[in-house]
């Protein structure tokens, strides 16, 4: 089960024989997070980058306030990490936590270096994956300086259905960067 999974993210871009699969599959780390656990705190040196194999993880910003702002959402078959602190190892910008109990596969960013140097098709995929991830937050920055809030939720209802029946109203919010309360109106209004 684990494998299948990865394996089908894996060769939407990239093909593996079965010595390089096998390799592939034998550095991810597999562990369980019961719902609100933390994978990623804010401070800690950012070491994985993250494959949902199933449950639904958060990535947000803790201003000195303490407000959060949700910065990105992973369901199962996506992969999520604070990438400019995993790429430079530093210490995380973003606090990622399980929304639902999730099954998390972890590659470390050793093993990632190395599997660049032993199977450099990897480079293609992971490339592809970082450029897909440029261009949806390239987006979204744009549709948050031209479009109205309720727009952005009507194209976020559009875009991500299954995150939307999963995740908590006051998470929407923070990722639009309203109130819940406002959002509240803009649902309200909908429903009329």
């Amino acid at each position: 089960m684990m494998q299948n999974l990865v394996l089908k993210n894996i060769t939407k871009h990239i093909s593996l024989d079965e010595n390089e699969t096998a390799y592939f599959l034998s550095i991810l780390k597999e562990k369980k997070y019961p719902k609100r656990s933390i994978i990623l705190k804010e401070g800690e040196i950012c070491k994985t980058i993250n494959f949902v194999q199933s449950g639904t993880l958060r990535a947000f910003y803790r201003d000195p306030t303490g407000k959060e702002s949700t910065i990105m959402f992973a369901i199962s078959d996506w992969w999520i990490t604070d990438m400019a602190c995993f790429v430079n190892q530093q210490p995380a910008m973003l606090n990622i936590e399980a929304i639902e109990d999730s099954l998390i596969l972890h590659l470390q960013k050793e093993d990632l270096d190395d599997l660049y140097l032993k199977i450099p098709k990897f480079e293609r995929f992971f490339r592809i994956i970082m450029q897909n991830a440029y261009i949806r937050e390239q987006l979204r920055i744009i549709q948050n300086l031209s479009l109205t809030a309720e727009q952005r939720y009507y194209i976020f209802l559009e875009k991500y259905p299954q995150i939307a029946k999963q995740i908590k109203q006051k998470q929407i919010a923070s990722y639009l960067g309203i109130t819940p309360e406002f959002l509240s109106m803009i649902r309200a209004q909908k429903n009329k």
